[in-house]
């Protein structure tokens, strides 16, 4: 990390101020030769005209320094804010690889402010994520780890297995005999609040999950029920072809609305019945599939035709395992008059709606739904790579149950050790270069 890096840290498109980043050795420097000041102020800002390599004026706006190490890479950084559009930053970035600096990978700045030790690896996925945050819950969640609250936790749990093999290293003294019983207790103590920890943890990052990715809801119904005209309305416009033809859908349709705070991808399915093509059964089988993935399924019943046991009795069945919190029965077309045998509907709690006039009432329920999946305070891991460290680490912790009830304590230990190496790549991993520059690849130019 001897060489300096410069990249645009604003998207691209015509907007009012654009940053252009330096952090590095020369990076005080070669603002200098960019700018008027000889000397620039630590943290002040100061309006300066910048120039380019031939010394021709490229703008007039504000040079931030911030020195090293208390910056965000813990090096010398300076920063550009000039008037937003591609044309300036771009010159601006020109002129900063002409006097010194190099082009910044994708996530580069963050690396370096992981390997300064001025964040864990878990703050910088944090930082990251939040970028393409899907709500504000998520918003808050990630901001709660940009302070460290995951860095803690996994600090805790690792201190909660060095003092269990504390204990073991005490019972080493006891090779030749039995276990003291209050130290044995002590052990299996320590490692039960470990894997109680942990799975509370796991098992609330699962259910939330959808607050970071994005939560997905299913539409499903018999052919021609109006999961299309529901889609639409939805959107606000014709996405999905309505007609009174059934099997009219015969693939997943997939669009992103917002609902409360909350953004989320809403599958309009393929009707469900028994296909009559090749096609129309792939399409069926892509609806089953979205239905196991949805957060949240909509079944959608016809109020203006009569109950058929084949194809509305299909969905009955398909949804009457579901948590009550996933899934939401509505009767559609409200506005005609009503056919269907309602008592059907009795063991669900289910909502009128008209697709095509109001469904103000399937909306409130829908962010009612959304809202309840963030409010828990518990602590949350927010992708796969850190849910899989936790899974890891319970699992280790899991297989040294059995080699200390026999007494093999190295066996034991080892076990132990594993486990605190798996939570510990949470926040500050193995340095390995490759693995490193793969985890940092996926952050944007300027990040």
């Amino acid at each position: 990390m001897n060489d300096t890096i410069a990249a645009i840290a604003t998207a691209s498109g015509v907007a009012s101020i654009a940053i252009v980043r330096i952090s590095g050795p020369d990076a005080y420097e070669i603002a200098r030769r960019m700018s008027a000041p000889k000397e620039l102020d630590a943290r002040e800002a100061r309006l300066s005209t910048i120039y380019d390599m031939e010394g021709e004026i490229i703008d007039r706006g504000i040079l931030i320094y911030f020195p090293s190490p208390r910056s965000f890479t813990g090096e010398d950084i300076v920063e550009f804010q000039v008037h937003g559009g591609m044309v300036v930053a771009q010159r601006v970035l020109e002129s900063a690889i002409h006097f010194g600096a190099r082009h910044a990978r994708p996530g580069e700045f963050s690396k370096r402010a992981y390997l300064n030790g001025k964040i864990d690896l878990s703050e910088a996925e944090a930082i990251a994520s939040l970028i393409e945050a899907r709500s504000l819950d998520a918003a808050r969640i990630l901001l709660r780890q940009m302070r460290g609250e995951l860095g803690r936790f996994v600090e805790r749990v690792r201190e909660g297995i060095l003092t269990v093999r504390a204990y073991s290293e005490v019972s080493i003294d006891y090779a030749e005999e039995d276990i003291p019983p209050d130290i044995l207790e002590a052990i299996e103590a320590g490692l039960q609040r470990l894997s109680c920890d942990m799975q509370r943890v796991l098992d609330s990052s699962e259910r939330r999950r959808g607050l970071i990715e994005g939560f997905r809801i299913a539409i499903v119904g018999r052919p021609n029920v109006g999961k299309s005209s529901l889609l639409n309305a939805l959107l606000d416009y014709e996405r999905a072809i309505v007609s009174d033809i059934a099997g009219t859908t015969r693939d997943t349709i997939e669009e992103q609305i917002r609902v409360g705070t909350h953004i989320v991808r809403i599958v309009d399915t393929a009707g469900i019945r028994d296909a009559r093509d090749e096609i129309e059964r792939r399409g069926v089988n892509r609806s089953l599939e979205s239905i196991e993935e949805a957060d949240i399924v909509i079944a959608l019943f016809d109020s203006s035709r009569e109950y058929d046991e084949d194809e509305d009795g299909r969905i009955l069945r398909l949804i009457e395992g579901f948590e009550k919190e996933r899934l939401i029965v509505a009767l559609n077309k409200s506005d005609l008059p009503g056919r269907f045998d309602t008592e059907i509907l009795a063991p669900f709690p289910y909502i009128e709606i008209s697709a095509k006039r109001e469904f103000t009432r399937l909306m409130s329920e829908l962010e009612k739904r959304l809202d309840g999946f963030s409010s828990s305070d518990e602590l949350m891991l927010v992708n796969e790579r850190q849910m899989d460290a936790v899974r890891r680490c319970a699992k280790q912790i899991e297989e040294a149950r059995e080699p200390l009830r026999r007494g093999e304590l190295e066996i034991f230990s080892y076990h132990l050790a594993e486990a605190a190496s798996a939570i510990g790549e949470i926040s500050r991993p193995y340095e390995s270069e490759e693995i490193l520059d793969r985890m940092f690849s996926e952050f944007c130019l300027g990040k």
